[in-house]
């Protein structure tokens, strides 16, 4: 029987394992995890697996625009050189045990996408020569190499859906909810949600789950307003569903104070990095200085991380907020300089194939770039390109590292030390705390998570996240093997789960009459109204674009107070329809999310990433006190927070990052 807007029909499901989600990570899960299938059945163990993704998989997550290079892979490199420059990157609180163990298996999974069709640039002699056979990828940077990757995540997700089975994948449901085990509030037993298309509300039962519905953006106030505002660096449907409901269902939540602050170029947030590394072009103040050699001294205010081979992405920008705030902007990259150095010893056919990659950059992951300089008349090679400081978001696959707190490896594999001269600086067992039985658990049971979920795990990009969610679904696996006889029990009633769900629709059915204009109400706020008003709050009070990134202690108290009123009018937002209840669910999350953001940036009294986020009233890194993760749990009942520390442990020798 099919449903209306009003009442929805209710359809129930029990599956063993259940995958929210349909980005990189969710679809290593999904071409991960049939072999596992396979051998669980042998045991006489019968899974039922389903993936939920509110998107279609194969444009979806935050490849599904395309990129032009992958992030994260390894080649001849060593996985400890990887846990040291992601810890340096992020000013060195991150969990070693998790970037290593990334980084022994991440090459893997980018072989499979070759395999699979994905265009990778190779060196002069190694072309059509493929990665795994000891091809040479062109580098840009040391961990990154060009791709031609405009349809990348349509590469990786189809083999993800043909791995998995299109009987097993379900699309355009978004998943709001998830739910505690009736007889066990530390379990995970299932998940509620709604299709975008059909008055349905779907109710899941599960051993375990999945949770991979990317990173956050869009809490702070976007530089792009009006018309441009559906542009923010980070995909704007990333709406911190992962954070949000983890937390709710009590997960530990860890370096929820990270967020990234990146450098585009200005109005289209076109990429850089092929401009950076591949190009070698260089970012200048409005009077053609180099601010990374003008402000080089700042760097010293910041040891040891400011004595880096390399300084880290956050104190790159540090040092050109100076310049911002000194009134020496707009900043901007010298594309003139460095294309007409390359013209000197290039042949008139490879400047033209050299103007081709400078655009194909944009044309595989950022297109609306491209139109912004054709709209302005810019011509890269004759005028130079003005860069930005973006809004901040979260993520903990990029150059952050926020997230929840999962269990690590069990045994790191450390090889011997003739293999490896690094064995004895990684240890084959993890500090208490660090692991409980499965890859990537959070500390609630049965609930996973992978790719932006996990936190204090940064720079793992497209490629680390489809390595993660493979990890994962091995983990989740053995879970409900070892759980075969778990029979799961919803805590709360499907029909209060229903009219929760449906709360947006019951507001806007109940009261629309009440007034001419149905955007303008007495009785409820529209999602749009709402999202607005969070992203002020965020933006003027805890260290948005309109700050330069600043904020105190008082100005989080006034955030805090806004916070509380924000979301008890939250709960009067409307929905006229699917696409208003999914917008209004978005905003539950994201409000959830930015609170936990600035509890984390309450707690933590220093500013660990300058050039991201400034707290003045302690604008200073604190080695002695703040060297340390700080995590949190939110408690659905009283709706607040506990923060605290979790004391940090290098397992891998970091001396040699330092100058």
């Amino acid at each position: 029987m099919a449903g209306e807007f009003g009442h929805p029909e209710v359809v129930e499901e029990e599956v063993d394992i259940l995958i929210i989600g349909g980005g990189m990570g969710a679809c290593g899960a999904a071409y991960e995890i049939g072999p596992w299938l396979d051998a669980a059945r042998r045991q006489g163990i019968d899974l039922k697996v389903k993936l939920v993704d509110k998107a279609a998989m194969d444009r979806s997550g935050a490849v599904a625009q395309g990129l032009s290079a992958i992030g994260t892979y390894l080649g001849e490199q060593d996985p400890a050189d990887y846990a040291r420059m992601v810890s340096n990157d992020l000013m060195g609180i991150t969990r070693d045990d998790l970037t290593y163990d990334l980084g022994r298996h991440v090459d893997d999974s980018v072989h499979l996408f070759e395999e699979w069709g994905l265009p990778i640039w190779k060196q002069p002699g190694d072309e059509g020569k493929p990665l795994v056979e000891g091809g040479k990828p062109v580098r840009s940077g040391k961990w990154r190499i060009m791709i031609n990757g405009e349809s990348y995540k349509s590469i990786v997700a189809e083999a993800a859906m043909k791995a998995l089975g299109a009987e097993r994948i379900q699309e355009h449901v978004f998943i709001a909810k998830l739910v505690n085990d009736k007889n066990d509030k530390n379990r995970i037993a299932g998940a509620v949600g709604f299709s975008i298309r059909e008055h349905k509300v779907y109710v899941y039962r599960f051993k375990a789950c999945l949770l991979v519905a990317g990173g956050c953006a869009n809490i702070f106030r976007p530089r792009s307003v009006g018309e441009g505002a559906g542009r923010t660096w980070d995909p704007v449907w990333n709406a911190g569903s992962t954070y949000a409901m983890a937390a709710e269902a009590g997960a530990e939540m860890t370096m929820m104070e990270s967020r990234v602050v990146p450098v585009r170029f200005k109005d289209g947030y076109g990429p850089v990095d092929a401009w950076f590394l591949l190009f070698k072009a260089k970012a200048t103040n409005a009077f053609g200085e180099n601010y990374m050699e003008t402000n080089n001294e700042l760097l010293d205010q910041y040891p040891p991380y400011g004595q880096a081979v390399v300084p880290s992405s956050c104190l790159r920008n540090h040092l050109m907020m100076r310049e911002i705030r000194e009134g020496r902007g707009p900043i901007y990259m010298d594309t003139v300089s460095v294309l007409g150095k390359l013209a000197e010893t290039m042949t008139p056919n490879e400047i033209k194939d050299l103007e081709a990659d400078a655009w194909e950059a944009f044309l595989d992951m950022c297109i609306g770039q491209a139109g912004v300089w054709a709209g302005e008349n810019i011509e890269p090679e004759k005028k130079n390109v003005e860069l930005m400081p973006a809004e901040p978001s979260l993520l903990g696959s990029h150059s952050g590292c926020c997230g929840i707190w999962v269990s690590g490896p069990e045994d790191l594999g450390a090889p011997t030390s003739e293999e490896h001269p690094e064995a004895d600086r990684i240890p084959g067992h993890l500090p208490s705390g660090w692991s409980w039985g499965y890859r990537s658990m959070t500390t609630v049971q049965g609930l996973f998570t992978a790719a932006d979920g996990v936190g204090a795990s940064g720079l793992k990009f497209s490629s680390g996240s489809h390595a993660e969610g493979r990890l994962a679904a091995k983990a989740m696996v053995k879970y409900c093997m070892d759980n075969k006889d778990l029979v799961p029990e919803l805590a709360d009633a499907v029909q209060d789960l229903v009219e929760e769900i449906y709360r947006p629709v019951r507001n806007f059915l109940e009261h629309k009459d009440a007034s001419t204009a149905s955007d303008v109400n007495p009785n409820y706020i529209t999602p749009r109204m709402l999202q607005l008003r969070l992203q002020k709050v965020m933006d003027e009070y805890v260290a948005g674009v309109s700050t330069l990134y600043q904020t105190n202690a008082k100005m989080m108290d006034v955030a805090e107070n806004k916070l509380e009123t924000l979301k008890e009018d939250a709960l009067k937002m409307r929905a006229k329809d699917l696409h208003e209840l999914l917008r209004a669910w978005e905003n539950s999350h994201r409000i959830l999310t930015a609170e936990a953001h600035m509890k984390h940036i309450q707690f933590r009294e220093e500013s660990r990433y300058p050039g991201f986020c400034y707290r003045m009233d302690y604008n200073l890194i604190d080695e002695e006190q703040w060297k340390c993760f700080v995590n949190s749990v939110y408690d659905r009942e009283s709706k607040s927070w506990t923060c605290f520390k979790r004391a940090h442990v290098d397992l891998v020798d970091k001396s040699k990052l330092f100058k």
